[in-house]
C-alpha cells in the first residue's frame, strides 16, 4: 500500500509566546512580490537546536530544508551560518536575540528553532521570525510530529516564513506528480512519479509496462488523473494517492490529454475527437454523464477551469492557427485572447485567476508565457529549443514546466528536465529527478 504521509503533521500548531508585534515606529518588515528583478532579502536561518544527538540531527535537517526552500524561491538570500556573531544556543538560552549582532551582517529576517523529543514518541519542533530591523518577533508557531514527519514539517515553517513575510500564501508544502521517462528516444518507457515540490521523497506509482501521459491532481491532491493506453486505446484512470488504488474512468479513443478537474472536483473536462471533429466535454464524475461545451469544425483541446469554475479556457484552430480562447463553463460567450505571431497552446488558468500560463512556438523555438483573461498583459518567461507543459503552483507566482533538448547519437537522443520559473521571469531553477521528467503537475498545499 502507497502512503505519502498525508497526516505526518499532528493537530498541533500553537502560537508561541510573544507572537504578538510589538508597536515600533519602524515599518514592518515586508516583500513586495510584484515588483521585478528584486534584490533577495537576506535572512538568517540558524541551526535548530537539541538537546540530544539524535534531535541535532534533525534539527540540522530541517534547517537544511527551510534555507534550501527561501533560497529556491529567489525571493530570499540565506546568509552564511559562519558569518552569525551569536550561536544558536546563546539564542536558545535568551529570550531575544541580540539584534546588534544580526544587523551588523545586514540580517533582515532571523529564523531560530529547537527540536525536542516527547514521552509518546513524537518530536516537538518550535521556529520564530524574527524582524531584525525592528526588533521584534513576527511569528512563531510549534509542531508535533511523528519522527518522519520532520520534512513535511520544514516545508510548513518555510510556508509560515514565506506568507508571514511577503503577505502571499506559500507552496513548499506541496508535491508534483510528472512522467518519468527513460530508454531511447524509439523505445521510451514512461512511468507515474510523484515527489515533494523541491524533488525529495520521489516514488514511482506505475512499472512503465504501459505507456502514461499527462498527469493532472485533483483539488483534495488525494487523486490523480492520468491518460495511459491499454491494448493500443486511450484509457483515462484516477490514482487515489494515499492508497494507491485506481480505478478506470473511461476509454476515450479520440482523447490525448488527461481530464482535468474542476475547482471542486465533481467534474473533469476533456477533449474528444468524434466522427473526425475534436470538441470538448464536460463527465460528471458522480453520474458519468457527458455534455459537450464546444461544436467547431476546428479542433477544440486541452481545456482548464478558472478557479471559481465559471469560465475555461482552451486551444483552438478555429482561426486558422493554433491559439487560445475563453469561453463561460457552458460553452457560451467564447472569446480569442493571442494574436501575436506564432502558435500558442497548453493553457493553464492560474489559481489566482489572474492569469494563463501557455505554451508558445515561433520561429522554431518554444516560449512558456503568461497573459490576462482578457488577453492583455502577454509577457515571456522561459525560451527553449523545446519547453511546455506549464502548470502553477497554488499559490499562483511560481511554474514549473519541462524542456527537452537533442543529446547523443548525433542528436537523435534527447533528454528531458524539469523547470521552475517565478513570474518575474528572472528565477529558473532546474528541479531534480533521478530519471528525465516531462509533463509535470503542481498539487494544492496539502491538507
Amino acid at each position: 500500500m502507497l502512503r505519502l504521509g498525508r497526516t505526518l503533521v499532528a493537530a498541533l500548531a500553537l502560537l508561541l509566546p510573544g507572537v504578538a508585534l510589538v508597536p515600533t515606529a519602524r515599518a514592518e518588515l515586508r516583500l513586495d512580490l510584484y515588483k521585478g528583478n528584486q534584490q533577495p532579502l537576506p535572512i538568517a536561518v540558524t541551526t535548530f537546536t537539541a538537546d540530544n544527538p539524535q534531535a541535532a540531527a534533525t534539527g540540522q535537517s530541517i534547517t537544511s530544508v527551510i534555507s534550501a526552500n527561501l533560497e529556491r524561491s529567489g525571493l530570499f538570500r540565506p546568509l552564511d551560518p559562519k558569518t552569525f556573531l551569536q550561536t544558536p544556543e546563546q539564542l536558545r538560552a535568551s529570550p531575544l536575540p541580540r539584534f546588534a549582532d544580526w544587523r551588523v551582517i545586514q540580517a533582515q529576517a532571523l529564523v531560530t528553532g529547537t527540536v525536542s523529543n516527547l514521552p509518546d514518541g513524537r518530536i516537538r519542533i518550535e521556529f520564530r521570525l524574527f524582524d531584525v530591523n525592528a526588533g521584534q518577533q513576527m511569528t512563531g508557531l510549534a509542531y508535533n510530529v511523528q519522527p518522519d514527519g520532520w520534512r513535511r514539517a520544514a516545508h510548513i515553517i518555510s510556508d509560515a516564513i514565506y506568507k508571514r513575510i511577503t503577505g502571499e500564501d506559500g507552496y513548499f508544502d506541496t508535491r508534483v506528480v510528472y512522467i518519468a521517462e527513460s530508454g531511447p528516444a524509439t523505445q521510451r518507457v514512461k512511468r507515474l512519479a510523484i515527489m515533494d515540490q523541491d524533488g525529495e521523497n520521489n516514488r514511482f506509482l506505475t512499472d512503465g509496462r504501459v505507456l502514461v501521459l499527462t498527469p493532472r491532481f485533483s483539488p483534495s491532491t488525494q487523486e490523480i488523473t492520468y491518460l495511459s493506453y491499454f491494448n493500443n486505446r486511450p484509457r483515462v484512470y484516477l490514482f487515489n494517492i494515499d492508497t494507491g488504488r485506481q480505478e478506470v474512468l473511461g476509454d476515450f479513443p479520440g482523447m490525448t490529454f488527461a481530464p482535468r478537474f474542476s475547482p471542486d472536483g465533481n467534474r473533469v473536462l476533456m477533449s474528444l475527437a468524434q466522427n473526425g471533429n475534436t470538441d470538448i466535454y464536460s463527465l460528471d464524475l458522480r453520474t458519468r454523464r457527458q455534455t459537450r461545451l464546444t461544436d467547431n469544425p476546428s479542433i477544440d483541446t486541452a481545456p482548464s477551469f478558472s478557479p471559481d469554475g465559471s469560465k475555461i479556457t482552451f486551444e483552438s484552430d478555429r482561426g486558422g492557427t493554433q491559439q487560445i480562447y475563453t469561453m463561460n463553463a457552458d460553452g457560451s460567450d467564447v472569446k480569442r485572447i493571442t494574436f501575436d505571431k506564432g502558435r500558442y497552446g497548453t493553457p493553464v488558468w492560474s489559481p489566482r485567476g489572474d492569469l494563463i500560463a501557455f505554451t508558445r512556438i515561433f520561429e522554431g523555438r518554444f516560449y512558456i508565457g503568461v497573459i490576462r483573461p482578457d488577453g492583455t498583459g502577454e509577457r515571456m518567461l522561459a525560451e527553449a529549443f523545446h519547453a511546455e507543459g506549464p502548470t502553477w503552483a497554488p499559490n499562483g507566482r511560481v511554474l514549473m514546466y519541462f524542456k527537452e533538448r537533442p543529446s547523443g547519437d548525433g542528436g537523435r537522443q534527447r533528454t528531458a528536465k524539469l523547470f521552475s520559473i517565478d513570474l518575474t521571469g528572472f528565477n529558473e531553477r532546474q528541479v531534480l529527478t533521478p530519471t528525465d521528467a516531462s509533463d509535470p503537475a503542481w498539487s494544492p498545499l496539502i491538507p
